[in-house]
């Protein structure tokens, strides 16, 4: 059960970042230039890195595997950032 909330937790956490995620992406693309695309994409990889690293420095205060939190979290992030690329793609 601790394995199921586990994952439960981390899809939601990692959907939440993952939203942010494509908020940074879209403002940076509506700016339509290199140096807002990349500044974009480096706090976008900050963002990944500070929703995974959350999970693991908070690892002794969560009630359930924190494990299972981690794969949920790094799968949310990127079927939410595969979801918007295809959506956006088809535009």
């Amino acid at each position: 059960m601790k394995l199921l909330f586990g994952i439960l937790a981390g899809l939601v956490w990692g959907a939440l970042c993952g939203l942010l995620n494509t908020r940074i992406l879209k403002k940076s693309i509506e700016k339509n230039e290199n140096n807002a695309l990349m500044a974009g994409n480096l706090l976008r990889l900050l963002v990944d890195a500070a929703a995974l690293g959350a999970v693991f420095l908070l690892r002794g205060l969560l009630p359930f595997s924190f494990e299972a939190a981690l794969v949920g979290t790094a799968i949310a992030l990127s079927l939410v950032t595969i979801a918007f690329a295809f959506r956006y793609g088809k535009k």
